[in-house]
């Protein structure tokens, strides 16, 4: 069985030409097709119009309101979504950050951790938010006995201490052994790589694709990339 994830900053669906729509956004996963979507930056209207477009179910993770509304990470799955949880990785004195835990069913009883994660600008920051998120009571869970793909916008291009502490735990998604490139961010003109999918060895990564359609391309600062895995 492949599954296919996406994970995909969206920038409030705001894109470069300075238009927010979210039925582009709505277009390009459509494009892509995916079974579980990792979106960062959106909001909790955005995420529900976008779950009703692709008949996908949606669990919003809130970091902070954005006008008047819940904002921060969202996933979308095509598999039924058990249970959620959303923890706060915000460093005192920085914007509100978070990693949003969706825990769906994908194959019988089998269930698939999915932790979406946006990180801060900061290397300081990303430090203290690298050692939670493998703490305990996160991604060292020990109740959690199935599968883990963690994917976001790290912010971090270089091997900084969240990227070692990940790599430690998990494997990683080599964009430069699929895509033959190793800078994906901005869309238009590419110098940084911020965007990563880890993920536990009982998951094998078959394929890893960068959308870098003409729509693409303008629809965020982001570009969507996408990993098919199928069970090892």
């Amino acid at each position: 069985m492949i599954i296919r994830v996406v994970t995909y900053n969206v920038h409030k669906c705001r894109g470069l030409d300075g238009r927010t729509t979210v039925a582009r956004i709505a277009e390009i996963l459509r494009e892509i097709r995916p079974d579980i979507a990792a979106l960062q930056e959106v909001t909790a209207h955005q995420a529900e119009l976008l779950a009703r477009e692709l008949a996908l179910e949606v669990v919003m993770g809130e970091n902070r309101k954005h006008l008047g509304d819940a904002y921060g990470n969202a996933v979308l799955s095509r598999f039924p979504i058990r249970a959620s949880r959303n923890y706060d990785l915000t460093v005192q004195g920085r914007e509100e950050r978070g990693c949003l835990r969706a825990d769906l069913e994908w194959t019988g009883s089998s269930v698939l951790h999915v932790f979406n994660v946006h990180l801060g600008t900061s290397l300081l920051e990303r430090r203290q938010q690298g050692r939670r998120l493998i703490a305990a009571e996160l991604l060292s869970d020990l109740s959690i006995q199935s599968p883990r793909i963690v994917l976001g916008d790290f912010n971090e291009w270089t091997r900084g201490l969240a990227t070692r502490l990940l790599r430690s735990h998990l494997q990683s998604a080599d964009i430069r052994n699929h895509l033959n490139r190793s800078r994906t961010y901005p869309g238009l003109l590419p110098f940084l790589h911020l965007d990563h999918i880890y993920y536990d060895p009982e998951l094998k990564l078959e394929r890893l694709t960068l959308l870098r359609t003409r729509k693409a391309l303008v629809a965020s600062d982001h570009l969507p990339l996408a990993a098919e895995f199928t069970a090892a």
